[in-house]
């Protein structure tokens, strides 16, 4: 009897197996390349790439993978290292930072702090975000890494973590180029900053994913660096919405722009990562190497406005849904040989407005580590894997357990290999 019961075991577990291998789902083969479609929108710039924000997607890109300096563009990697300190409890936002040298000494955009001179890391943040200061940020550098060049090197191991091009480089915490640095220049950090359009994208996708609260920073026209000054910073990005009745900026005003970052230098020329909001869909655009500072701007319009008249979020997968090859996923050892899942939570996907429904691939399997369809079961367990292919990308949904199915016993388990090999037996001798 014992050696009929292994023999049988064994014969249910290549059964299994050949059931996971078998089971993959197309449901529909058909597929649109977006980026590659898109139109010549004629931009007067070296570079540009439009994304959605949620999700990564590319929905525009014009020699978005050539390097070339970002300027200021750069410090959007020190906005995000210093969130990171802040959410990590390593910095507060009411700690007084002292002025350095370096922080005083340098160049460009800022001008506000003096050697020594003391300000909240809300404030550095702030005019460093609004005012693109190079003082405010050398300081919060410094204060996090010791030197700026340490802090450079944290740079560019976070562009490795976030995936940039090998492209992407670091040599401070402003985006000056080094002859602009002096004698605070790097020694052991060589090279420039350069970023291409694609790599600009990343780190802004990376910073509104992670670190949404920038944008309380970057939505703001205006702010006084000190109460008692005189006259505010005035934000450096002229398309905000709050500009909308600024009788200078007004003609620039883009409706649920929010963010992100300005740059120019004379090598960079003029440069804008810009992010807008509307109707639940946020988009990102990068424009490097306008030839003017308001043609960055009028370019940006041109690539936000592509995305928001052309694409929509498509209602792919609906939560708790039932695909309808694959309702059910084979378990082992159950009370229950098999367990009905559905998705685990909706799927939207950013198309082209009115792209019919065969146009998204849909496949679906159960999960290929067979330790993890063993019984009981739970409620809401993964059990498989549910992949949207639209656009030459791939997007994943969770396949959970709709019910529990509880442990089988040893007596219904022996008796269920029995009546299976038996069934296999004489389906084989029919066959």
């Amino acid at each position: 009897m014992s050696w009929l019961f292994f023999k049988v075991k064994r014969i249910c577990s290549i059964v299994a197996a050949t059931l996971l291998l078998n089971a993959t789902l197309v449901l529909v083969q058909s597929a649109s390349v977006q980026a590659a479609d898109a139109p010549d929108l004629k931009l007067n710039v070296r570079s540009a790439i439009l994304m959605e924000a949620s999700t990564g997607q590319v929905l525009y890109e014009m020699n978005a993978d050539e390097a070339f300096p970002p300027a200021s563009m750069a410090k959007m990697m020190t906005e995000y290292l210093v969130m990171d300190e802040i959410k990590n409890k390593k910095l507060s936002e009411t700690e007084l930072i002292t002025t350095t040298p370096n922080a005083a000494d340098v160049i460009g955009s800022g001008g506000l702090l003096a050697l020594n001179e003391q300000a909240t890391v809300d404030d550095m943040f702030a005019a460093m975000s609004i005012y693109s200061a190079n003082d405010a940020s050398v300081a919060l550098a410094e204060r996090i890494a010791g030197t700026e060049e340490n802090f450079a090197k944290l740079m560019n191991a976070k562009a490795k973590e976030f995936g940039l091009s090998d492209k992407a480089h670091f040599i401070n915490a402003t985006g000056l180029p080094r002859a602009d640095m002096g004698k605070y220049a790097p020694t052991e950090v060589q090279g420039e900053t350069m970023l291409t359009a694609r790599d600009a994208a990343l780190i802004a996708y990376n910073i509104i994913k992670d670190h949404k609260e920038v944008l309380k920073y970057t939505a703001t026209p205006s702010r006084k660096f000190r109460e008692k000054d005189k006259s505010p910073m005035i934000n450096w990005n002229w398309m905000l919405e709050g500009n909308k009745d600024n009788t200078n900026f007004k003609k620039y005003a883009y409706q649920g722009l929010d963010g992100l970052k300005t740059g120019s230098t004379k090598e960079a020329l003029y440069c804008f990562t810009g992010t807008a909001e509307r109707n639940g869909m946020r988009l990102i655009s990068v424009v490097m190497g306008a030839p003017k500072e308001p043609d960055r701007f009028i370019e940006t319009r041109k690539v936000l406005d592509y995305g928001f008249n052309n694409f929509e979020f498509v209602p792919v997968l609906n939560a708790k849904q039932e695909i309808e090859n694959l309702k059910t996923v084979n378990i082992k050892k159950g009370v229950a040989t098999e367990v009905p899942v559905v998705t685990q939570s909706e799927l939207r996907i950013v198309a082209k407005k009115g792209t019919p429904k065969e146009q998204f691939q849909i496949t679906a399997e159960p999960l290929t580590d067979e330790s993890k369809l063993v019984a009981p079961i739970a409620q809401g367990q993964e059990l498989g894997t549910v992949k949207v292919t639209y656009g030459g990308k791939e997007y994943t949904t969770k396949l959970v357990a709709s019910e529990e199915v509880e442990k089988g016993s040893w007596f219904r388990l022996f008796f269920r290999a029995i009546k299976d090999f038996f069934v296999d037996m004489f389906s084989g001798k029919k066959g």
